[in-house]
């Protein structure tokens, strides 16, 4: 495929964080002229400026100057930074194109690509393809998006035969104008509403991951979220499906979960996959992960001997349900990446033992209501922290010792939480940090959040 000429190009960079970084380095190292615009001011960036001094770059720091759109020819913007921003009103007046990191990338490689978003469950899903994919061929397997390193760097060196697979988030999928040959949506509830608004905002930029697609392409859809399950009917290629229960006709496609095995079913036959109990990952909503990433490998042709290699390789993806250490007889789990009451609710399920709950951060305009009742029915001992502890103590409402919970502590932050639930917990219980509120409050994202929690618990003593 012919490779984009970005030389004399005046590109506007809206975010110094991971996406625009990289996508600052891609571009200049292209001849583009770029110009990285942030709104925190340049002593709270000197990592970030110190990682492209060896580049010809424009810094323009501590607020969005309209005049910076003077002259250029396209403006890219980082997940985090909403699309309602004035300078991004005033760019779409002057009519100047706006794109991200991911529309580049998917513009700029030859190979065929897997793009798998949802509310839950996404990196879990794509780590666990990419260990699949890798199995079968490792050098040849890309995996990135939202996770990790962003792929743009290595964009020229991804070849036609390579196999691509990206986590894409619903701030990414915003702006995107390119689907994926197969794209996976692995389910769709309230989340991220502080950002998009409605729940139907929300469905709509997880949609365009499909829009976008052939009558040659794929998608893969969950049978069981109606969510997810509603765009079947925008679908212009084949429906794969995933879920539990088997349905009743035969005319579909897609895995099933009876009697302990999964199952990928077609039309002519029903091949069993892998026994559940050679999962190693805990919680329901975790088989539905391994489901559905059966089905995705399915669809893009790995071999049957890969997938289950990648399943019985794979123990989980760090700050998801991730096992800390034991102490005095309680289990500590690092489950950071919870950051929506849904996703606290999936882990609380993951387990038998007695709950220690800590709970918190800032909060995304999602409900607390639900999580509070499942609350009091399987958590001993609650903590909160940060911002959303208010709001969080509202919902769980007035306590009785005699009743879960039977106690709530409400913390100043994290690391007094950590502290509060050593006291609180006894042998045989799980302190679990899920926070059900993003980390933006007190830390840089949810793996800073996590890994404090990990440094502090091993610390215990």
């Amino acid at each position: 495929m012919m490779r984009k000429n970005w030389e004399g190009k005046a590109v506007l960079i809206l975010g110094a964080a991971r996406q625009g970084l990289a996508l600052a380095e891609f571009l200049a190292t292209r001849g583009a002229i770029v110009t990285l615009n942030d709104n925190r001011a340049q002593e709270k960036l000197p990592t970030e400026i110190a990682s492209l001094k060896h580049l010809s770059i424009n810094w323009v720091l501590g607020s969005h100057p309209l005049e910076i759109l003077d002259k250029q020819t396209l403006i890219c913007v980082s997940g985090g930074v909403p699309l309602d921003l004035p300078i991004l009103k005033e760019a779409r007046k002057r009519g100047i194109s706006i794109s991200n990191d991911s529309q580049i990338f998917l513009e700029s490689i030859p190979a065929k690509t897997i793009g798998i978003t949802g509310s839950a469950g996404k990196t879990t899903t794509t780590t666990l393809l990419g260990c699949m994919a890798k199995h079968a061929k490792a050098e040849k397997t890309w995996i990135g998006g939202n996770i990790g390193n962003p792929l743009i760097l290595q964009a020229e060196a991804i070849a036609a035969d390579d196999l691509v697979i990206l986590e894409l988030s619903s701030f990414q999928l915003e702006l995107i104008t390119k689907s994926p040959q197969i794209a996976a949506v692995l389910n769709i509830t309230p989340n991220h509403l502080d950002r998009h608004g409605t729940l139907a905002c929300y469905s709509s930029a997880k949609q365009r991951i499909l829009d976008y697609q052939s009558a040659q392409d794929i998608a893969v859809l969950n049978r069981e979220d109606v969510g997810s399950w509603a765009l079947k009917d925008i679908v212009k290629g084949n429906v794969i499906s995933f879920g539990v229960a088997k349905p009743k006709t035969n005319d579909w496609t897609g895995t099933y979960i009876d009697q302990g095995m999964i199952y990928y079913h077609t039309p002519k036959e029903d091949v069993p996959i892998i026994a559940t109990q050679e999962i190693h990952l805990r919680g329901e909503h975790n088989l539905m992960n391994v489901s559905s990433a059966i089905a995705i490998a399915m669809a893009a042709d790995i071999p049957l001997e890969s997938i289950q290699s990648g399943i019985t390789g794979f123990s989980g993806v760090a700050h998801r349900l991730e096992f800390v250490r034991e102490w005095k007889g309680a289990s500590w789990y690092n489950d950071s990446i919870a950051t929506a009451p849904e996703r606290t609710m999936a882990a609380i399920n993951a387990f038998d033992e007695p709950l220690v709950l800590l709970l918190g951060g800032r909060d995304k305009k999602l409900p607390w209501d639900i999580l509070a009742r499942e609350i009091h029915q399987r958590v001993d001992h609650v903590i909160t922290f940060g911002e959303a502890s208010n709001l969080i103590i509202d919902a769980i409402g007035k306590t009785n010792p005699q009743e879960r919970p039977y106690s709530v502590d409400q913390c100043q932050d994290l690391f007094e939480a950590v502290q509060i639930a050593a006291k609180r917990s006894e042998n045989g219980d799980v302190v679990l940090l899920s926070p059900g509120g993003t980390s933006y409050d007190a830390y840089k994202d949810f793996e800073e959040r996590g890994e404090w929690f990990r440094k502090w618990v091993k610390e215990l003593s």
